[in-house]
């Protein structure tokens, strides 16, 4: 089975808890802190692999997560760091937020890596709360939680040269004569369901083909399996147009030459502005040499009249691909707009109003507070307290409307706000 696209999930490991810890030591204020810190979690790294040719192993195996790290013990022990998880995926798969579509990376060349998000970092532990008038701090920070996100994988084919047309009309038999491809070829419609690629070598160099599985009308608007087919031929250099040219199907060539452009237009501008080679096959079927010049003259352009099963013609239009793709640039990955996915604000503030004189203060810079504070210890609370005005914290509640004697919630915690 091919699959070319699926929506997996990805969790990066959280970060370890600091602990709090306290060393016995002759003339060391009772014990002395010595709590060693969390460890990071681990992180979720691409690898593009180019013998990894489709995305039906994400199909059976949907969730993947790295490691935690590990808590800090005493004696300034910090916590093992978190595994990294790998997860190889076929060179040329697009990596896109399930939330907003929104591309994040290109897996382009084989063998890149990319770090798609990255473990939480470990909390500290006690032994680094110690200050000159906070000699034995009974508190820790804890490791930083990290969520679960939702992400496409979208393959798309890395090819040079895109054969493209009805089906049926021989464009997996033109690839196993020009390549050492061996897809399945009979007289029936849809036989290729997936890309079939092949390489093709002339004189010192190589090329891809990708035989597209047969479009229909209406494919650009997901027709069949319009979508899943035109994505294929979305980075080809070079379209290679394959028309009956004999209506074995008992379609007329001209109608279906200007649908498969339709449709390539409709989908896709920039596939339609791509240049493109008229290949008219099946020959040994046409009696009428009258048939060949009315086509070009049709549909305005030079063709080239091969037969696949018997091999004529095919050499002339292989020496005619080999020049045109030596004048065409190189491909390039998809352009996007590079955005930091998975990444927390961590000075993001949001003050709600919940009831009468009840408010609800959340964002990034609370969920950092939240993981230093022990309410159980008055140093831990006074930290916090002193954190909230020097962020700048107090002021924007005020400013909100918020009272003093008003009830304040934040996390778990709830209290009524003192000037």
């Amino acid at each position: 089975m091919f699959v070319d696209k699926v929506k997996i999930y990805v969790k990066a490991g959280n970060g370890g808890d600091g602990a709090v810890s306290f060393h016995r030591e002759k003339y060391v204020a009772t014990g002395g802190p010595d709590g060693g810190d969390g460890g990071d979690g681990g992180s979720i790294i691409l690898v593009a692999d180019k013998n990894v040719t489709t995305l039906i192993d994400f199909r059976y195996s949907r969730h993947f997560r790295a490691e935690d790290g590990v808590n800090g013990s005493g004696g300034l022990c910090m916590g093992k760091r978190g595994a990294d998880l790998t997860v190889k995926v076929p060179a040329g798969t697009v990596v896109k937020d399930a939330e907003n579509g929104r591309i994040i990376v290109d897996m382009y060349e084989d063998g890149s890596k990319y770090v798609l998000l990255k473990g939480g970092k470990g909390g500290k532990g006690n032994a680094k709360f110690s200050t000159a008038t906070r000699r034995t701090p009974a508190f820790s920070q804890k490791g930083v939680k990290t969520k679960e996100y939702a992400i496409i994988l979208e393959l798309k084919t890395i090819a040079d040269v895109g054969l493209v047309g009805f089906p049926n009309v021989g464009k997996s038999t033109l690839l196993s004569v020009i390549s050492a491809a061996k897809p399945k070829i009979a007289n029936y419609h849809f036989t290729t369901l997936s890309p079939n690629l092949g390489i093709v070598k002339m004189y010192d160099d190589s090329f891809v083909v990708a035989d597209i599985p047969g479009l229909i009308e209406g494919a650009s608007a997901g027709a069949g399996l319009g979508h899943d087919f035109l994505r294929h031929i979305e980075r080809v250099r070079l379209i290679v147009h394959v028309v009956d040219l004999s209506g074995s199907e008992g379609r007329n060539p001209i109608e279906d030459y200007n649908t498969i452009n339709n449709e390539l237009s409709t989908y896709s501008p920039k596939l339609i502005g791509l240049p493109q080679i008229v290949v008219v096959n099946k020959m040994d079927l046409v009696n009428d040499d009258k048939v060949l010049s009315e086509f070009s003259k049709a549909i305005g352009k030079e063709v080239y009249p091969v037969s696949a099963l018997n091999k004529s013609g095919v050499k002339e239009l292989m020496d005619k691909v080999y020049s045109t793709l030596s004048e065409l640039p190189k491909p390039e990955p998809e352009p996007f707009e590079p955005y930091d996915f998975g990444a927390v604000d961590n000075e993001e503030l949001t003050i709600e109003k919940m009831d009468a004189d009840v408010y609800a203060v959340s964002g990034g810079i609370i969920n950092v507070l939240l993981r230093s504070v022990s309410m159980d210890d008055y140093d831990s609370f006074r930290f916090f307290q002193k954190v909230l005005k020097d962020k700048g914290v107090i002021k924007k509640m005020k400013n909100f409307g918020v009272k003093e004697g008003d009830t304040v919630i934040i996390g778990d915690l709830e209290f009524n706000f003192i000037e």
